[in-house]
């Protein structure tokens, strides 16, 4: 097994919910604050939420018909959808992981961050989001401690 020396910690973990509106109240119940509300692309919604000091929960509900989302709630129905790794080197990880045999689909660069993604194929069944983030990346995002786990990117 092929390993790699880059840092990575768990940046949130992504619930498909149909509606953020109904799934809110319960995030609150624990003592979530929402830190952003968002649309992708009309396909889809995501709401940020911290917990405590260094966890972050994400709600992503459709907002189309036919995505991935709604694809993925018709056969499961709302729940775990993915575990987003904020790694510092996306390219190490991803080497590592397709050297150890797992496959890494759907690969972006994007202006402020890169990400690739785990199929979930592999052992755990778990979708795995990989996230390396540029310099820039909370620029107009809000504050650094809002967008980083610990208030800082990785390698800063």
């Amino acid at each position: 097994m092929t390993a790699h020396d880059t840092p990575i910690r768990v940046d949130h973990v992504g619930i498909a919910v149909t509606d953020v509106e109904t799934a809110e109240p319960f995030l609150q119940a624990l003592g979530c604050e929402k830190l952003t509300d968002e649309t992708v692309e009309d396909r889809f919604r995501w709401a940020y939420y911290r917990l405590g000091d260094a966890s972050r929960l994400e709600l992503i509900e459709p907002v189309a018909e036919d995505t991935f989302l709604t694809d993925f709630l018709d056969r499961n129905g709302p729940g775990l959808h993915h575990v987003t790794l904020e790694v510092a080197d996306i390219d190490a990880v991803v080497a590592a992981l397709e050297e150890s045999g797992f496959r890494v689909v759907d690969r972006a660069e994007f202006d402020t961050w890169t990400e690739a993604f785990v199929s979930p194929s592999n052992p755990t069944g778990a979708l795995f989001q990989l996230m390396e983030y540029d310099d820039d990346y909370h620029d107009g995002r809000g504050p650094a401690e809002d967008v980083y786990v610990n208030g800082h990117r990785l390698g800063e």
